[in-house]
């Protein structure tokens, strides 16, 4: 069977190095690696309403954004599926049929659904379409028949609720429609979640602790410099600390070892540069100064593509509507299959139709 990935982002912002790390450049490994025949990425619209209902400009500004990431990453639409979930309805019927296997107490267990609720403040007054969107989520995965789903460690308990409803629509209606996606974690240990620049776990728009993709070599030099560090490292000659160090945190995603040749020959490794700074010596400075090249030549070029991008933006939209109407075609099918199976193709089972005839 040909393998199919199927991934995306909600558009509530531009995308960080979090996204980056966790999830983009994986992505582009796999999109070049040759091994997947169907690669879908979706920009997921729809479901960044469920918590933005009141602001729809906003998610309607940013889609354009992450298609300008996509792309700048290098995310190339002759071989990956860039769509727009809004704009496949037949992912909507999808989950309105999966609604039907799934419980609200079985929603409510989802950890991944309570943590993002207490994130977002939400208390008693959630909104239906959020507390079911792994729900919508498993529709996006199913529509396309993915069985390899790139996500990050707090993403699992999403995958799980899809495999939940894979299995009860295949027990219920007898036939193996839908196939059960794997989740396809980072190999990088440190990039399963790329903590903010002000040292908090999570890099996060809305706390502004992020350096963006498109940021100028300026903004991220900035950043880099007022990052989160060891507070007991008071002195250059005082002992420090990397344990939560976010400074190190960044190194141990990015720096590799041809980045000392180049911009710090005074150490040879990693390694050298975390036993001198816990045995002290070494200023927050001179390490941050260090990371900042490194994460300048990694965004450059990803700067450069999006530069060439942004000259032609109704190409970046006809790309998106393209790879939108690539995208319906393979649900429209999917929907066809689910219909069959449930018997709701109502005037075209003719089994449904002379079974009432007179004998």
């Amino acid at each position: 069977m040909e393998k199919t990935i199927l991934t995306g982002d909600r558009p509530t912002g531009r995308l960080h190095l979090g996204h980056y790390v966790g999830s983009l450049k994986r992505r582009v490994e796999l999109q070049n690696s040759g091994e997947y025949k169907n690669i879908f990425i979706m920009i997921a619209d729809a479901q960044a309403l469920t918590d933005n209902f009141d602001n729809p400009e906003k998610v309607r500004q940013n889609i354009l954004e992450v298609a300008l990431d996509y792309l700048s990453v290098g995310l190339d639409p002759k071989i990956s599926t860039l769509f727009i979930q809004s704009q496949i309805t037949e992912l909507t019927e999808l989950t309105f049929y999966y609604m039907n296997l799934v419980t609200l107490a079985r929603l409510q267990l989802n950890p991944t659904v309570k943590s993002e609720i207490q994130l977002r403040n939400f208390k008693t007054s959630i909104p239906v379409g959020f507390l079911c969107y792994p729900i919508s989520q498993a529709a996006d995965i199913t529509a396309f028949k993915a069985d390899t789903v790139p996500v990050g460690e707090d993403q699992l308990p999403m995958i799980e609720q899809t495999r939940e409803i894979v299995r009860k629509f295949n027990h219920i209606y007898g036939e193996e429609v839908l196939i059960e996606p794997k989740a396809l974690l980072p190999d990088n240990q440190v990039c399963m979640r790329l903590p903010g620049t002000d040292g908090k776990a999570k890099m996060s728009k809305s706390l502004g602790n992020c350096i963006y993709l498109s940021d100028t070599q300026e903004e991220v030099q900035k950043k880099i410099m007022s990052m989160y560090t060891d507070p007991t490292h008071l002195k250059v000659s005082d002992p420090g600390h990397i344990e939560g160090n976010t400074v190190f945190t960044y190194l141990d995603a990015f720096c590799r070892p041809e980045h000392f040749e180049k911009y710090w020959n005074e150490y040879s490794s990693l390694d050298e540069v975390k036993e001198h700074y816990q045995r002290g010596g070494l200023g927050d400075v001179k390490v941050k100064r260090f990371l900042n090249s490194i994460v300048n030549e990694e965004l450059e070029p990803i700067r450069a593509r999006r530069k060439e991008y942004e000259k032609d933006i109704e190409g970046v939209y006809e790309i998106l509507k393209e790879g939108t109407q690539r995208a319906k075609e393979v649900a429209s099918k999917t929907l066809m299959e689910v219909k069959n199976a449930m018997k709701l193709n109502y005037f075209d089972n003719k089994e449904l139709i002379t079974e009432r005839l007179p004998k």
